[in-house]
């Protein structure tokens, strides 16, 4: 049933005919009458008689009008709450990161973002697979260095860099050359069999000898830190160990990391991602990411 053609019944019975519910309402009497009609048509039953000066309800419609009133009611009711509630943000925010992010950082951001916003309720998942914010019901996604998705609008909110580390008993090689130097490294499922890093902005190479193949980040910086070789890390990850002298940085490699927010449309956006997009992108207000 077509609840507009519903509301306009109830408009043309309420005001006693078609003259005084378009006055009233602003609609031409021909829509009322082709709404009435309709409805009439797809209940099939008269709702109305019409005269030449009046308008009467049949027994039909005059039902109708009185079982109607207190659901259309309660309908109207239930948008104007749906309006006011969706101003402020509330409600279950379900958010996907990728491991180490949350593992390092994403508690306490969403701790500090829920007292910001009582009535919100975060559910945040820990997972470096490509996750679908549709099929999975996720309202933002965490991603590094993201692929172009048509389906997906958002912002970059920080950026990293990969640096070779090591502790301080691992001596950086002094005679640079194009041809590398076997080192014994830590690494991640990022690497490959074969692959050499090379030092940005130098003529430093590096063949990694595997000695530790480790699944997480964060299990390769405890082992750096622990004298097993040189790692490709995160900038960010180890600024405490190079402070208090636990680690040396070599230097940089590859490009620039950046970790961005993303969501699904712009359009008609939930507070609560809003909230969250902007919250997150007053973190890193220089844009780099700080641990």
């Amino acid at each position: 049933m077509d609840l507009n053609a519903l509301e306009d019944f109830r408009l043309v019975a309420i005001h006693g005919g078609f003259g005084r519910a378009s006055r009233a309402s602003g609609r031409s009497k021909a829509t009322l009458s082709r709404r009435v009609a309709d409805l009439e048509e797809a209940l099939g039953v008269r709702l109305v008689e019409r005269g030449l000066r009046s308008l009467e309800l049949t027994e039909a419609g005059q039902l109708l009008l009185a079982g109607t009133e207190r659901p259309m009611r309660d309908v109207a009711d239930t948008l104007v709450q749906v309006r006011e509630g969706m101003a402020s943000p509330k409600g279950r925010l379900r958010i996907a990161a990728p491991l180490v992010f949350s593992q390092l950082a994403l508690g306490r951001l969403a701790a500090r973002f829920v007292a910001n916003y009582p009535e919100v309720e975060i559910e945040a998942v820990a997972d470096d697979r490509m996750v679908d914010l549709v099929e999975e019901h996720f309202d933002v996604v965490i991603r590094i260095n993201p692929r172009k998705d048509s389906n997906l609008v958002g912002r970059c909110i920080a950026r990293d860099r990969l640096v070779l580390a090591a502790a301080p008993s691992f001596r950086l090689p002094r005679k640079r050359s194009d041809k590398p130097f076997a080192v014994p490294a830590v690494v991640t499922p990022s690497y490959r069999d074969g692959e050499t890093w090379t030092v940005r902005d130098s003529r430093l190479v590096i063949e990694p000898r595997p000695v530790l193949r480790l699944s997480s980040l964060l299990m390769a910086r405890d082992a750096i830190i622990a004298g097993a070789g040189v790692a490709l890390v995160p900038r960010s990850m180890i600024g405490g160990a190079v402070e208090r002298g636990e680690l040396t940085v070599w230097g940089e490699v590859g490009e620039e990391v950046e970790l961005w927010i993303l969501h699904i449309s712009r359009r008609l956006q939930s507070p609560k991602v809003r909230a969250f997009v902007e919250f997150m992108s007053a973190q890193y207000p220089d844009g780099a990411f700080t641990i």
